[in-house]
């Protein structure tokens, strides 16, 4: 991005890439912690999940007043405007990542509760490692200003889609094999669900860096495999 005339611009444009690279880390941090505290019954640790969502909330409300009052202090055109709403939406997809990652830590204490065997939590570890991944990638490709690299985490949303249909395929088999298991595989679904949310808003980032970086749009397809509405129809 180009330098300005003025200093104090590109200072108030910083302090607002600064606090989106914030989110990133904290959204990376509490979507593992809320999977691990998922997989390891750890309670404690789910908890520290919730506390740190008013954290999120928080760094979202200061990039708002930021961008709103830099909109209005600077009246900005063209790609600096772009920079501005882009960080405003990418922002919103951020502290949604952090919401989807405190709701699976609030289940954390009804999965133990159930007595889960590791076996029921075995196929959302693979599933959450591949979102940790992108939500750790996306905000890195956009402070570096790699466009490539963003087309391809977007695009790599599909493998999350496919380990979600394969994650809700393998709890409903279980429900059926044991309706013991029904209980704790639900609430394994409700956060595999959560899981393959994060990944959709993780390409609503790339989406919204990619536009802010090129000024171009992203084609409105993308890649979806998410089959779980075909698997529950045919399981009627």
């Amino acid at each position: 991005m180009g330098q300005h005339t003025v200093t104090s611009f590109d200072e108030e444009l910083e302090h607002l890439d600064r606090l989106i690279r914030d989110m990133g880390d904290l959204a990376a941090t509490m979507t593992q912690a809320a999977t691990r505290a998922l997989l390891y019954a750890d309670n404690a640790l789910a908890q520290r999940v919730i506390s740190d969502d008013a954290v999120m909330d928080a760094k979202q409300r200061e990039l708002d007043e930021s961008a709103i009052r830099l909109i209005a202090k600077r009246q900005p055109m063209a790609q600096d405007l772009r920079v501005i709403v882009g960080a405003i939406r990418m922002a919103a997809d951020l502290e949604r990542i952090g919401d989807l990652a405190k709701n699976i830590a609030k289940r954390v204490g009804a999965v133990g509760n159930a007595g889960t065997p590791r076996a029921l939590t075995h196929p959302i570890d693979a599933m959450a490692s591949l979102v940790l991944e992108q939500v750790k990638l996306v905000v890195d490709h956009y402070v570096s200003r790699q466009t490539e690299a963003l087309v391809r985490l977007r695009e790599e949303d599909e493998r999350i889609d496919i380990q979600y249909t394969s994650v809700f395929r393998q709890l409903l088999t279980y429900m059926m094999e044991d309706p013991r298991n029904i209980t704790a595989c639900t609430h394994l679904l409700f956060c595999a669900k959560n899981l393959e949310r994060i990944g959709d808003h993780v390409t609503n980032i790339a989406e919204n860096a990619y536009y802010v970086l090129t000024g171009q749009q992203l084609p409105v397809q993308r890649p979806k495999q998410d089959e779980t509405q075909v698997t529950t129809s045919s399981t009627s």
